[in-house]
């Protein structure tokens, strides 16, 4: 599993995340990344999920956060590159309803306002 955060144009956080996603040490680090672009007032942040295997009820936890931090200040936080496999958990827990979630990074960065 690994996270690297980046930015791209027009000040826009980017978390992009691969391998499995199942507590410890990596939502230790997703947190992490979420709250430096907070610290650093990035008001738009993409969280790729592209390269995710699969992930746990902690990391659903830490994305739910993540939104939670970023819809309280009126920021604007999306997903991107969800597997069907992943799509399915998000579907039953209805987490599509919650989150923005665009099929590519590029969509997503054009989906903001």
């Amino acid at each position: 599993m690994s996270i690297k955060t980046s930015t791209l144009e027009a000040g826009i956080g980017l978390i992009d995340v691969s391998g499995s996603l199942i507590g410890g040490e990596e939502t230790d680090k997703m947190r992490a990344a979420v709250a430096g672009f907070v610290d650093r007032q990035y008001e738009r942040l993409i969280i790729d999920l592209s390269n995710v295997t699969y992930l746990n009820s902690t990391a659903i936890g830490v994305l739910v956060s993540a939104h939670t931090t970023y819809t309280r200040r009126n920021w604007q936080i999306k997903l991107c590159g969800i597997s069907k496999n992943i799509q399915n958990i998000f579907v039953i827990t209805k987490l599509t309803l919650v989150f923005d979630v665009q099929e590519t990074r590029e969509e997503a960065v054009k989906s903001f306002v």
